[in-house]
């Protein structure tokens, strides 16, 4: 489960109420917060590293007592390493950019560094900003330890995707948190409400149109 320490200054100025330092919760990392750029990251929690070093002293401690071979003692250490990076987290980064209109998600795997000896780990997705319509906590069941949270990203396209590839354990309050900054920064609110005015009046409109069909289908009978 991943620990919760906060250090968030605030600053009083024309545009409102902004983050002026890093701020740090159990779900991610504000690194930079200004009025066109959003910068979250998100590490490996207490729960990776605990299960690395855990597996990785099964496989240390078979090999210590065990009376095989030194090359069966390679593979109980490698293998239970090679367990324990597969089920670490990844370290992630999210930046929503007004000035580029864009969201881009970056995410590094321990694991595929590994594998593929440094050449390759990191994968990079980027989507439209313009087509973000809402955000929205979701639960998922993790399994043996419980719910975990995360944040899903709604497009116009018609899908969704998440935040982070991961669910936190047990934070929902420190997800909502999240969910409301990138809310306030994206203006979503306001940006939904001038899309439901713009679809009142198209429909408005349509009615308007269909009712002169109507007049004029009525003055030719």
């Amino acid at each position: 489960m991943r620990t919760r320490s906060n250090a968030l200054n605030f600053d009083f100025s024309s545009d409102g109420l902004t983050e002026t330092q890093e701020w740090k919760m159990g779900y991610m990392t504000v690194e930079e917060h200004s009025t066109t750029l959003l910068h979250l990251k998100r590490s490996p929690g207490i729960r990776s590293w605990s299960l690395l070093v855990g597996i990785a002293s099964v496989g240390l401690a078979a090999a210590y007592y065990s009376s095989d071979s030194i090359l069966w003692k390679l593979f109980y250490v490698t293998g239970c390493l090679f367990v324990a990076l597969q089920n670490m987290e990844e370290w992630e980064e999210v930046v929503f950019d007004k000035t580029k209109n864009l969201i881009e998600f970056k995410t590094s795997s321990l694991y595929t560094l590994v594998l593929t000896l440094w050449r390759k780990g990191q994968e990079k997705v980027v989507l439209d900003l313009s087509q973000l319509c809402d955000i929205c906590v979701h639960e998922e069941r993790v399994r043996y330890l419980g719910k975990g949270y995360l944040l899903m990203l709604r497009l116009a396209a018609g899908f969704s995707y998440p935040l982070t590839q991961s669910a936190t354990l047990g934070g929902r309050s420190d997800v909502e948190a999240v969910g409301a900054l990138l809310k306030r920064f994206v203006g979503l609110e306001e940006l939904q409400q001038r899309r439901l005015k713009e679809e009142e009046a198209a429909e408005y409109e349509d009615s308007l149109d269909n009712s002169s069909h109507s007049d004029d289908e009525a003055e030719e009978h």
